[in-house]
């Protein structure tokens, strides 16, 4: 075996690693730094922190990207919305982090990704001038972060015959032609936020699943073990709270206005083959389109609303029929064949933790979630607990940094800079090494220089080299690595989080035999 197919030292995280690490965790030593949370701004927090060199520890209640960051349009956005709304700051960050992310942190994870917009009958004239003048404009957004033009190429004017070309499901009445723009993809939000917590784990974090914050103090918090029932305390010198949607329900004075965003998932022959995907303007709106994005294993996701979200957080929150039908009918004024509700094959909805500074018993409070900004705040409270709120899964590695730099200031810790912005996640390296790897691409593109590790696995058992459900790539290879270093403890990691097979609910309850089968496997033999 090479030596890029050996796993990072430190990075393996696994059923027996957290339950040493629990145990270390809640022994009466005083760690630096306590994250709670373990999405994207948490995972990063962590590996911020731990990368400076500071002790730390890092749980969550359920598992890694449990919450929002699983639920995303798995688009890494170089913030050109933001510039129709004058955020200029906000446009700006966004444009450097994903820069950050495709060329240096991990290259492996996220590249570009054509869209076309298709300029139908629906889309005047002027709204066409004003979408072509938003994509210029975002490639200089681009230009103004230093991103190479090889990276993210230049939008351009398409004719019909090419607009048809890279999206034949479109109807061609009235197609006047299209426009083509780039941005981010990321193969996977969850295996993002996977790396994040293994980079952490080899620079020495514990990073601890199924360990719930019951209470946090001015020293460190209150945690149950959640496979267990045990409680304990985890001391630290500071605690960053960085549990999205739910961060208010530890810190008193923080209000979370959660908007949520619904996906639908159609089979790929549902829409045909589309080698780009597609902005589709919401009728009536100047600056909200329905994105149809190609996952590249047989499904393409649908998506997505921005509706508030009223009444408690729900740990998994569903998506309404109000909002599949609303997609529905926005994806049917622009395809040739109408997708109908039948050819649905999943939803699901996620919900982002936008920080409600609004007044909202004044008529000039935001009445929709889409107006409430995307910027991220850091805030400290009375009693030290530093909180990262709002922001969007683009800026994780930003809002870490600035969450670790407000602890740092508020308890004074001995710690240098961040840095991250050069850090590569485990599975990271240059594009001419990713492509000189000996293992299949749809494995590079997941696991990066860890691909021929996890294609070995395949080769030394031609059993586990088998899709775990028919119709779906994902193989017992990819289960059986998850569970020895991703730290996958049971079904639901494994299908929900570490795979995606579990957003079609009729391909989890057929893979679930398979799966529960090698999960026993692993228990039995300790791995």
């Amino acid at each position: 075996m090479s030596q890029t197919a050996v796993p990072a030292a430190g990075a393996s995280l696994s059923a027996a690693r957290r339950a040493r690490e629990l145990s270390e965790a809640t022994d009466g030593r005083v760690v630096d730094v306590l994250v709670v949370g373990l999405g994207a701004t948490g995972a990063g927090a962590a590996l911020d922190a731990a990368a400076r060199g500071l002790d730390v520890i890092a749980v969550d209640a359920h598992d890694l990207a449990f919450g929002t960051s699983r639920w995303s349009s798995k688009l890494i956005h170089g913030g050109l919305r933001y510039l129709a709304s004058a955020q200029w700051d906000v446009a700006h960050e966004s444009a450097v982090e994903r820069g950050v992310l495709m060329e240096r942190t991990a290259p492996h994870l996220v590249s570009a990704q054509p869209f076309v917009l298709p300029l139908t009958g629906l889309v005047s004239r002027g709204q066409a001038a004003l979408a072509w003048a938003g994509f210029r404009a975002g490639d200089a957004l681009r230009l103004s972060a230093r991103t190479a033009r090889t990276t993210l190429p230049a939008p351009r004017r398409l004719s019909p015959v090419e607009t048809r070309h890279l999206a034949p499901a479109l109807r061609p009445d009235g197609l006047r032609g299209g426009l083509l723009s780039w941005d981010g993809k990321l193969t996977d939000d969850a295996r993002l936020v996977t790396a994040l917590a293994r980079t952490a784990a080899a620079h020495g974090a514990r990073v601890l699943t199924r360990a719930r914050a019951l209470e946090l103090t001015t020293s460190g918090a209150r945690i149950r073990d959640e496979l267990t029932g045990d409680e304990g305390e985890i001391r630290a010198r500071t605690v960053i709270n960085a549990s999205g949607v739910w961060a208010g329900g530890l810190v008193d004075g923080i209000r979370i206005r959660p908007s949520r965003g619904t996906h639908l998932v159609l089979r790929s022959e549902h829409i045909g083959r589309l080698p780009a995907g597609l902005h589709i303007p919401v009728p009536g709106e100047t600056n909200r389109f329905v994105l149809v994005l190609p996952q590249g294993d047989g499904r393409v996701y649908v998506g997505l609303t921005d509706e508030p979200l009223d009444g408690p957080v729900p740990d998994v929150p569903e998506a309404p029929e109000s909002d599949i039908g609303f997609l529905l009918d926005v994806l049917g004024s622009v395809l040739d064949v109408p997708v109908r509700r039948s050819d649905i094959v999943g939803a699901f909805a996620g919900l982002r933790p936008l920080l409600d500074t609004s007044d909202t018993a004044s008529p000039g409070g935001a009445s929709r979630t889409a107006d409430i900004s995307r910027r991220h705040a850091v805030l400290t409270s009375p009693d030290g607990v530093v909180s990262v709120v709002g922001g969007k899964l683009t800026t994780y590695r930003r809002m870490a940094e600035d969450a670790v730099n407000a602890a740092i200031d508020a308890h004074g810790l001995a710690a240098g800079p961040s840095p991250t912005a050069t850090l590569p996640l485990v599975g990271a390296a240059a594009p001419l090494t990713l492509a000189s790897l000996r293992a299949p691409r749809r494995l590079v593109q997941r696991y990066g220089t860890e691909a021929p590790a996890v294609h070995d696995l395949a080769v030394r058992d031609p059993r586990l080299g088998e899709p775990v459900v028919p119709g779906h790539p994902v193989t017992g290879a990819e289960v059986l690595w998850a569970l020895r270093h991703e730290g996958a403890l049971d079904e639901a990691d494994l299908l929900d989080r570490r795979t995606r097979i579990g957003v079609v609910p009729a391909d989890r309850a057929q893979a679930m035999e398979a799966v529960r089968g090698l999960l026993g496997e692993a228990l039995g033999t300790g791995s």
